[in-house]
């Protein structure tokens, strides 16, 4: 994703500077040939001369071609501006969930480990790609070139099977929670397998990137027009790969979860969630009520506060699916541009013969931006989107003391800590009576079970 795109405007630049350097020459040589009528060679300049002829050139080629244009310097505004929000957003995103342990969910292990992979990318890819999509020249020599463009295509297989596996796990818990249980454990060995596959995958990104220079005669006496790009000897190779690389990193992951993410939104504002109470279940409730004694007063009170806490369950799982959509979508349109134009460019060939090249070289300019932009809109999404990152962000960027701050906290953490207790006691107490009434024959049998085991339960609740 990285090479080849400062090749895509300097075409015209080689063809000027090979133009410019020969230009005195020729005309010294037509010169001589009409005033002596022999092609008879022109006098050898002096090395004085010929140093003055590079550094003119050189100057020439940084005045047309490698100062940046009024356009780029707003893209070197957005790169700044992208490097401080991706690495701070992010940096907060772990720093949260590694302080309190309520937030060290399945879910969030997830978040984390994408959010690690922004970092990773922003520290280490993005001043690269900065420098070369305003000067279109690698600095950095060829163990750079084949490290950086390796570790972008890393982190591109870290985000879209993470967000894959958060859109399995999301949709295993809501439309089967009885099939699959997911743990910490589990998303921990998940974790560890996406970056083995990804690390593996990508290696052959490393292999075919190589240094070259569009002007070769400047070798030796400037950087400039070295570009860090891919050579792989056969035309079919690259065409075979970039196809692959685009159905597994973007379009295949990209249809499964928007299909997993359909059933989940089915679910959770369409139908009735398995693992829930249904409306019969509440009738259940009433026949309780209505053929036994009336109780006392605080098992009125159980029977409502555990209706709550299915509504709570409920709404908290639809805010987290409405996050993760976002989420989603803001992949998706952020890495489409690079894709298209990938394929576009490695396997149609279709920038080749094109005369616009600068428009060209500012779509491949700005699709790259897209990609470091995603990193940093992850977080603000987290921050507008869910409550708990919310205050985590507002509690980092508080400028109370920090006596005033640590009782604030102690004191969110307790009551969070009694009443997450409290609801997960009610919680696990729908779950229990929904898979029982999941599996049993609505008949007077399987009623009166059901009925006492729902007498049990606000019994130890009471207790």
């Amino acid at each position: 994703m990285e090479g080849g795109r400062e090749a895509d405007r300097v075409f015209t630049a080689e063809t000027t500077c090979r133009g410019s350097r020969s230009g005195s020459g020729t005309v010294q040589r037509e010169d001589h040939m009409n005033r002596s009528g022999d092609a008879e060679p022109p006098p050898r300049l002096p090395a004085a001369a010929a140093v003055d002829e590079d550094a003119e050139l050189v100057k020439y080629i940084w005045r047309e071609y490698l100062r940046p244009k009024q356009y780029e310097w707003a893209l070197i505004a957005g790169y700044i501006m992208v490097f401080l929000v991706s690495l701070v957003g992010n940096s907060l995103v772990c720093f949260a969930v590694w302080k309190n342990r309520h937030m060290r969910t399945v879910t969030n292990y997830f978040i984390v480990n994408l959010s690690f992979a922004d970092v990773l990318v922003t520290l280490t890819c993005l001043p690269a790609s900065l420098v070369v999509d305003i000067t279109e020249t690698w600095f950095f020599g060829n163990t750079l070139c084949k490290i950086v463009p390796y570790l972008q295509t890393i982190s591109v297989s870290v985000s879209v099977l993470t967000l894959s596996c958060i859109a399995q796990d999301r949709w295993y818990a809501i439309c089967h929670p009885l099939m699959f249980k997911s743990t910490a454990k589990r998303a921990r060995k998940s974790i560890v397998l996406i970056w083995l596959v990804s690390c593996t995958i990508m290696i052959p990104q490393a292999i075919v990137m190589e240094c070259t220079s569009l002007l070769p005669e400047l070798t030796n006496k400037t950087s400039l027009f070295t570009v860090c790009d891919e050579h792989w000897g056969e035309e079919i190779y690259p065409k075979v790969y970039h196809t692959c690389f685009f159905i597994v990193t973007y379009f295949a992951p990209l249809c499964f979860m928007v299909l997993a993410y359909i059933q989940i939104c089915h679910k959770l504002w369409c139908q009735q969630i398995p693992g829930s109470s249904s409306v019969m279940q509440r009738k259940w409730h009433s026949f309780q009520c209505t053929n036994q004694a009336p109780g006392p007063g605080e098992s009125v009170r159980v029977r409502t506060s555990t209706v709550c806490a299915e509504v709570k369950q409920v709404r908290a799982r639809r805010k987290t699916a409405r996050m993760l959509i976002v989420v989603l979508f803001v992949f998706a349109l952020c890495y489409l541009p690079i894709s298209v134009l990938n394929i576009m460019k490695r396997v149609f060939g279709t920038f080749k013969n094109t005369n616009d090249r600068e428009t060209v070289y500012a779509w491949f300019t700005f699709s790259h931006w897209l990609i470091y932009a995603n990193s940093a809109a992850n977080p603000i999404v987290y921050n507008f989107l869910s409550g708990k990152f919310r205050e985590e962000f507002k509690a980092a960027f508080s400028c109370h003391c920090v006596g005033q701050k640590q009782t604030r906290t102690k004191r969110r953490t307790r009551t969070s800590t009694d009443s997450r207790k409290s609801l997960s006691t009610q919680v696990n107490n729908v779950d229990n009576v929904s898979r029982m009434s999941d599996q049993m024959v609505l008949s007077n049998n399987s009623v009166e079970l059901i009925t006492s085991h729902i007498a049990t339960q606000e019994t130890c609740i009471e207790t």
